[in-house]
């Protein structure tokens, strides 16, 4: 049986949880004087009073109430991400800034799933407080909406071990404390870290404080939201262009490690850990590979081809989608590899999506024992990862995650070439909105008018961010009959 109670009561808690980070947000416009200001009260209070009716429905009537399922879980979760995106649209489409709910709806779900594709024409033209609370939605997706409460909701009585086993990313798990609500936190310290050294080096790198403050959360949370229309390329600096790299790269680590090397100082866990290996590997491979394909084919000198191939390599990787340059303007055969490097992504349990690099390793060391078991039928091959053998379960797993994955940007692909967009942009389209990157590797690239999409297809389109974000299972068993049978 579903627990309507517990349901209600969590989602009550993170729709107060985003009122009020919405009216902290609010201060913004007070500060810069700013006409953004209605928004932000409204959508508060809106979302504060849904909340508190969800609180009063959820209300336990039982000194003992039943214990969270993982089907209440996944419930959780998918509703969650819906509902923070339904109620953060509001500031948008009260304001007056974006006047179509769907276009808002599909800018906040853009941000909380760090995909970074917008509908804005204009960023430049958006005031302060909007500005802030797009860039503030994808540092919260960064790591999950409800990982964020993790730490808060056992105070209600709530299964922290189904919430997050509904949203955690990846095939395997690092737990640093026995308990996930400590975990969360430490975690959450990292991520914090990260995102305000970040924002000290943009800072020093003579970047305004406003700039530094939004490009760090969006960095931080690999999003790629930001306060100019030319992204990066509109600061012109080398700088800010490596610091941007280094910590888009730091990023896609597995925050777990992070907390090790950072705060215990055990560096030899990250050299040592095999996912971090593969992506640095293909981090470097596609770097050498779109550095030299610049260096031969464009007036690039060896330091600008390198520059420039390092940056994208890992804006994509990361799938963060910052840009420094036009790359549509490059050879269509560094487009191609720009796009494979969406397939990729870098690791699990950080804050990038796509495949992620574990999982194409568990696929890749799977393909080599086959090949191995054609020529030693008898021989025992397991996969390892870190030296432990990969259960027959994740393995399988993998495979049918990897199926999924490549089906749906199949029919994503179909679906918006039966709305009328062209073959490459659509094929584009499907895998930015389902690797959450943002960018495409069709003609548009990183200048794709998502405003100028049908209707339809906005919406589908923010179908397929929540289940990238979500990595395909969480949203599709919700979807499915099965998961509503009582059992």
């Amino acid at each position: 049986m579903i627990n309507i109670k517990i349901i209600h009561r969590i989602l009550g808690v993170l729709l107060l949880i985003e009122s009020g980070i919405l009216l902290l947000c609010a201060l913004i416009p007070v500060f810069y004087g700013e006409d953004d200001l209605f928004g932000f009260i409204m959508g508060s209070l809106t979302s504060a009073c849904v909340g508190m009716t969800a609180l009063y429905i959820g209300k336990s009537t039982k000194h003992k109430e039943g214990a969270m399922t993982r089907r209440d879980g996944y419930i959780v979760v998918a509703l969650s991400w819906v509902l923070f995106s339904i109620f953060g649209s509001l500031p948008y489409f009260i304001s007056g800034y974006i006047p179509s709910f769907t276009d808002a709806y599909f800018e906040t779900m853009s941000g909380f799933t760090t995909t970074g594709a917008t509908i804005i024409q204009d960023v430049e033209l958006i005031p302060h407080g909007l500005l802030f609370w797009r860039s503030l939605t994808q540092w919260i997706g960064g790591l999950g909406i409800v990982f964020f409460t993790v730490a808060v909701l056992p105070i209600f009585g709530v299964g922290e071990v189904q919430l997050f086993a509904a949203e955690a990313i990846g095939p395997t798990h690092n737990k640093l404390h026995p308990r996930i609500s400590v975990s969360g936190r430490w975690i959450i310290t990292v991520y914090i870290v990260i995102t305000i050294l970040c924002a000290v080096a943009l800072r020093f790198c003579g970047m305004g404080v406003f700039d530094s403050v939004n490009h760090a959360l969006t960095t931080a949370a690999t999003g790629g939201f930001s306060t100019k229309n030319a992204s990066i390329a509109y600061f012109n600096s080398h700088s800010v262009e490596y610091v941007i790299t280094f910590f888009m790269f730091l990023s896609g680590i597995n925050y777990g490690l992070l907390f090790f090397v950072i705060f215990r100082g055990k560096v030899h866990k990250l050299i040592e850990d095999t996912q971090f290996k593969w992506y640095l590997m293909f981090l470097l491979i596609f770097t050498f590979i779109v550095g030299l394909s610049l260096f031969i084919s464009t007036p690039y000198n060896g330091s600008s081809a390198l520059r420039n191939a390092l940056f994208h390599v890992t804006a994509i990787i990361t799938t963060t989608g910052f840009t420094s340059t036009d790359y549509t303007q490059w050879p269509p055969f560094i487009w191609m590899t720009l796009g494979l490097c969406m397939y990729f992504g870098a690791c699990a349990g950080s804050t990038t999506g796509g495949m992620k690099s574990i999982r194409i390793a568990i696929l890749l060391k799977s393909m080599r024992n086959e090949f191995n078991r054609i020529l030693h039928p008898n021989a025992i091959l397991p996969v390892r990862v870190n030296g432990k053998v990969i259960p027959p379960s994740t393995r399988q797993s993998v495979l049918t995650f990897s199926i999924f994955f490549f089906a749906l940007v199949f029919i994503g692909w179909f679906f918006y070439l039966a709305i009328g967009i062209d073959i490459a942009e659509a094929y584009g389209i499907s895998l930015s909105c389902l690797s959450n990157i943002g960018l495409t590797i069709g003609y548009h690239g990183c200048n794709i008018p998502w405003d100028d999409m049908p209707t339809i297809g906005k919406w589908f389109s923010t179908f397929l961010m929540l289940i990238g974000r979500l990595e395909v299972f969480s949203v599709l068993l919700v979807i499915t009959p099965a998961f509503w049978k009582h059992r």
